[in-house]
């Protein structure tokens, strides 16, 4: 198959709508959650579609949270510091895939299994990045993630 032929993560996904709806969804829940909620306890109004526009360009859509929020090293700084832990992050992710089962988000095992890995990488480096006294580098790009295809970053 020609690779142009092939949708991005981001159109297959059903583009921001459905990263809306998803994060939405997302934020609902966390909002309530005894674990992860004290997190969020300030969290701007406009987060849930920040959060939309990160994965939106990280899957393949436009730049719109680097043009509008500040790229990678915007994200960084929101982590930076938080001390998140594992059991924060298992929660995180847990929350956010019963997310996209409740908003319909495709449910073939190409598009969950390639969403996931980034759920998974992404959550990963955050807590990394989140320990008291981490040094993250502070300029990446976004990273673009496809089918399978995990982006390494080497400063």
């Amino acid at each position: 198959m020609d690779n142009e032929a092939v949708p991005t993560l981001y159109e297959w996904a059903g583009g921001a709508e459905a990263l809306e709806r998803l994060t939405e969804a997302f934020y609902q829940q966390v909002r309530k959650d005894d674990l992860i909620g004290p997190l969020f306890a300030h969290m701007d109004p406009g987060h849930p579609r920040y959060v939309a526009m990160w994965l939106g360009e990280v899957f393949g859509g436009p730049d719109h949270y680097t043009k509008e929020r500040g790229g990678y090293p915007h994200m960084l700084s929101q982590h930076l510091g938080k001390g998140i832990t594992e059991p924060q992050r298992r929660r995180w992710v847990n929350l956010l895939m019963d997310a996209a089962d409740d908003v319909g988000l495709p449910d073939d095992p190409e598009f969950r299994a390639a969403f996931a890995g980034y759920i998974e990488w992404g959550t990963r480096l955050a807590v990394h990045n989140s320990q008291p006294g981490a040094k993250p580098p502070t300029k990446a790009p976004v990273p673009h993630w496809g089918w399978g295809v995990a982006p390494p970053y080497q400063p």
